[in-house]
């Protein structure tokens, strides 16, 4: 299989090349194929002509989405339409990735792919009408939702949190919950749904719940960092954009394409920038 695959220089791309091994890649960062230009779109698929496009392109600046609107629209909503109108003229399937941050948080359990979306930000809106748009311009589309993700490279929680400890104490948020997501473990369930599953909406994160402090405190234990963790809330840790409280994910769409549980992520991650 041939995958055409955007934002390519992001973890996830990085992560998607690594574990796509048995297909043809490719692989276009944004240097190379800026989504938000339609002809640009229709060129490159006409020039490779792939067997799939998966948009892994997106603006995840949350708090900058606040002021910067009119970026974040670009990227995260004309861009996935541009493709999607331009997968659906060639009859080619699209996968593209949105965010937990489509919920409002205040379900109190794990959200699944029948929950309604209610947004809280400027970045939350961006992703729910990129979903919109992806769907009314493509039937054959395979809207992935995750969160949290992060890799040994680039740019995440876990390395900045890592650069953090090396100062001493950190104050990590412990009332955000979410599904942290090791993007190697969701690189691999991406390609198993792209050949084993319907289209639709589907819900694809680490396995299981987990605040940002928990998160901290598992990857210091992994890592054998020794700075102290210190709980602090929401509140006392202001942000331009407001953050769902509770936004993990399930799914009832697809059972069999389960990710490792959250913690199994941390610690290849931990593996990962030991080396």
């Amino acid at each position: 299989m041939r995958i055409l695959l955007t934002g390519a220089g992001g973890q996830l791309g990085r992560a998607l090349q690594a574990a796509a091994t048995s297909h043809e890649v490719v692989a276009l960062p944004h240097w190379r194929l800026d989504i938000t230009d339609a002809a640009a779109v229709r060129r490159a698929l006409a020039s490779h002509a792939p067997d799939v496009v998966i948009n892994a392109a997106a603006y995840n600046l949350v708090d900058q989405a606040e002021t910067d609107q009119e970026a974040a629209y670009r990227v995260n909503c004309r861009g996935p339409r541009h493709l999607a109108v331009a997968t659906a003229e060639r009859g080619i399937p699209i996968v593209h990735l949105s965010s937990d941050y489509v919920f409002a948080g205040d379900a109190g359990r794990p959200y699944t792919e029948d929950d309604a979306p209610l947004p809280l930000s400027r970045y939350g809106i961006t992703k729910l009408i990129g979903e919109e748009l992806v769907r009314n311009a493509n039937p054959r589309h395979f809207v992935v939702r995750t969160a949290w993700l992060f890799h040994a490279e680039g740019r995440n929680f876990p390395l900045r949190i890592l650069e953090l400890a090396t100062r001493g104490a950190v104050r990590v948020v412990n009332d955000q919950t979410g599904s942290p997501t090791y993007a190697p473990h969701l690189a691999e369930a991406l390609l198993r749904l792209i050949g084993d599953a319907g289209f639709g909406t589907h819900h694809l994160a680490g396995r299981g719940a987990a605040s940002w402090f928990d998160l901290t405190r598992t990857l210091f234990r992994e890592m054998k960092v020794a700075a102290e963790v210190v709980p602090v809330t929401t509140a006392e840790l202001p942000r331009p954009a407001r953050r769902p409280a509770y936004s993990a994910l399930t799914t009832i769409r697809e059972p069999r394409i389960l990710l490792p549980p959250w913690e199994d992520g941390v610690a290849a991650f931990a593996r990962e920038v030991s080396r």
